[in-house]
């Protein structure tokens, strides 16, 4: 996912249409139950701890998680090994401009 930083308003998922706020889980292996290809094409920025995140590999809003590539290790398949990290997790959609409403 690529992220950049931005600035936000408290414009939140309850006052935006549903299809201006991201999926409550997405992941970017399209391997994955939660892979969302037109959703990624859109570009979701992901706010995690209060600190606006570019290496995320999937996230889930509703439980608080995001998983993350553990350094440069990988398994036997060649695909990066990932961590589960606990927290707050706020996703936006980076095409909707400047101040997009945030899921969270």
């Amino acid at each position: 996912m690529q992220l950049v930083g931005m600035t936000m308003t408290d414009q939140t998922a309850d006052t935006a249409p549903a299809n201006d706020v991201p999926p409550d889980k997405l992941a970017i292996d399209p391997r994955s139950a939660d892979f969302d290809g037109d959703a990624l094409q859109r570009g979701i920025g992901i706010r995690f701890k209060d600190r606006v995140r570019n290496d995320i590999e999937a996230y889930c809003i509703s439980e608080g998680w995001v998983r993350v590539q553990a350094g440069k290790s990988v398994d036997r398949k060649g695909r990066p090994l990932t961590i589960k990290l606990n927290g707050p997790v706020e996703a936006w959609f980076e095409d909707l401009g400047e101040n997009p409403p945030v899921a969270k």
